[in-house]
């Protein structure tokens, strides 16, 4: 039985290490050392080649690095009959919720126009409402839209989510389907998005969407590129239908030298790492679910191959 992984070159070691600490007799192999193909039974990757994964014949399971797996259902190669996991990872949770909790915060007391009248040396007091009487949305409530927006509601802020199907959450008004869309853009002030990349999603943050929020209404979006019309939010900045937005994801990345986003005065750019996953306790989950199907039984957090996530 052997594993082969795939992630960025700067954090290989700690993923070995973690590895050899928790699961030693474990055949850990490189991407690109894999040595005999047969003897490969699992595969934790992060954005693996087009086609790679399906020549390991006789694979019981592909790991995603990371929350996201749209790196993987974009491969049409992908091998058939294949369980894909998610990487549900408490650091990576909490990560994402200190990210969102952070420009929320940032968004709702306007620090963007503070730190511009430091720069101008200028003395002007700005006000703002408390949490209650803010509106957010989060776009998105699974593990990491749900940890947030439970986040935001110990703030006192006014928060709603939408979701595909219902879902309930404490002090939450929960949104879902086509029906509740329009409704929840309608009343958010500060719309998070959260959501997994799928075709139904791909886009979704446009000039359409953007039209339905209040004016100046602002945009995170910690989830994928995919997810927006760059073109659109900036036109959208530029007429003040929002008034800021935050990324932490693009659809080129690393976002090239010249792209306007990059001096907007209106943008704030995070290198997509709003949350990493961390190597100790991904280590586990994956541990854990080798050792599910071994006894034969099936690994937690199976995707639904069918709706992508």
């Amino acid at each position: 039985m052997a594993l082969i992984f795939r992630t960025d070159a700067a954090r290989a070691a700690a993923w070995g290490e973690a590895f050899k600490r928790q699961m030693p007799a474990l055949d850990l192999r490189m991407w690109d050392e894999p040595g005999e193909i047969a003897d490969i039974e699992f595969a934790l990757v992060w954005k693996p080649p087009r086609g790679v994964l399906r020549t390991f014949a006789n694979l019981k399971a592909i790991f995603s690095i990371g929350a996201g797996v749209d790196h993987l259902f974009s491969d049409p190669e992908l091998p058939e009959g294949v369980p894909v996991v998610r990487m549900v990872e408490p650091e990576l949770t909490r990560g994402m919720t200190e990210y969102i909790v952070l420009h929320v915060l940032r968004h709702h007391r306007r620090q963007r126009e503070m730190e511009a009248n430091q720069r101008a040396e200028k003395w002007e007091m700005i006000s703002v409402p408390t949490a209650p009487s803010r509106k957010v949305g989060v776009m998105g409530l699974g593990e990491l839209g749900g940890a947030a927006a439970l986040a935001l509601t110990a703030l006192e802020f006014d928060v709603a989510g939408w979701s595909r199907s219902p879902k309930e959450f404490p002090g939450v008004e929960c949104f879902h389907g086509d029906f509740g869309m329009d409704a929840f853009l309608a009343r958010t002030e500060i719309l998070i998005c959260l959501l997994p990349l799928t075709a139904e999603t791909e886009g979704i943050l446009n000039a359409e969407l953007f039209a339905k929020l209040p004016k100046g209404a602002s945009l995170i979006n910690a989830a994928r590129g995919g997810h927006q019309v760059e073109e659109d939010i900036l036109a959208a900045l530029d007429r003040g239908q929002l008034s800021e937005t935050t990324l932490d994801v693009f659809r080129e990345e690393p976002l090239p030298a010249g792209h306007p986003c990059w001096r907007h005065p209106r943008v704030t750019i995070t290198p997509h790492n709003a949350s990493l996953t961390d190597p100790d306790g991904a280590v586990r989950q994956v541990i854990e679910n080798i050792q599910r199907i071994r006894r034969g039984e099936p690994p937690s957090n199976i995707v639904d191959s069918k709706a992508g996530y």
